[in-house]
């Protein structure tokens, strides 16, 4: 695999888990604060969280997050923020979370149906963004997977900016989805879990194995 792949594991909600990654060497650790998530964090588990994780490395995760929200976790230690938002999300809005993290560190989430066009007005925005398996009813987190080679034409058509791979992801599809897709970061939830927001020893020491070598 990519020696230059940069993993990311999300839904982290447990300090021993968070231990475990940063052992494995990942990149990035996600905590989503959207409390209809079944892995959602509370303020006060975020910031003990984020004190265990190495700077740079701590990425917020939410939808359609207020301003006043997105601010207030913006102290609360994260480097990141990715937010998922729908296709038609307003100009306003997106102006209004680039200029509180910046475009550096807002990843954007669109949820992009199948047959729809990449959003463009987006990428004014932010640098990085993040595509996810679509349903219609829930922003990502369902287990499902996305459309790999989709992922592969937007991410050459707009080689500027940054595309994550997220959407089903476990040790046994892995390598074929980074192969497919051409993925140089990839996001990784419910395929390395045991339960919602527990996390599986033994399904991440397979999957980094697998990407790691």
């Amino acid at each position: 695999m990519n020696s230059q792949l940069k993993i990311k594991i999300c839904g982290l909600t447990r300090r021993v888990d968070i231990s475990a990654v940063l052992d494995l060497g990942a990149d990035y650790c996600g905590m989503i604060v959207y409390p209809k998530s079944p892995r959602a964090v509370t303020r006060d588990q975020a910031w003990d969280l984020c004190q265990r994780i190495p700077a740079g490395m701590r990425v917020m995760v939410d939808v359609n997050t207020g301003t006043d929200e997105l601010e207030d976790w913006a102290d609360c230690g994260f480097d990141h923020f990715q937010i998922h938002c729908d296709i038609d999300v307003n100009l306003a809005t997106l102006a209004a979370w680039s200029g509180i993290v910046g475009k550096e560190r807002l990843w954007l989430a669109p949820k992009i149906p199948p047959g729809e066009p990449f959003p463009q007005t987006l990428l004014e925005f932010s640098n990085t963004i993040l595509i996810d398996a679509y349903h219609k009813d829930k922003y990502g987190g369902t287990g499902q997977t996305g459309n790999w080679q989709q992922f592969a034409d937007w991410a050459t058509m707009y080689s500027h900016k940054r595309f994550i791979l997220a959407g089903g992801l476990t040790p046994d599809n892995v390598a074929e989805a980074v192969r497919t897709s051409g993925a140089e970061t990839i996001d990784v939830n419910s395929g390395v879990e045991s339960a919602p927001g527990i996390k599986d020893p033994a399904k991440l020491k397979a999957l980094f194995e697998i990407l790691r070598g």
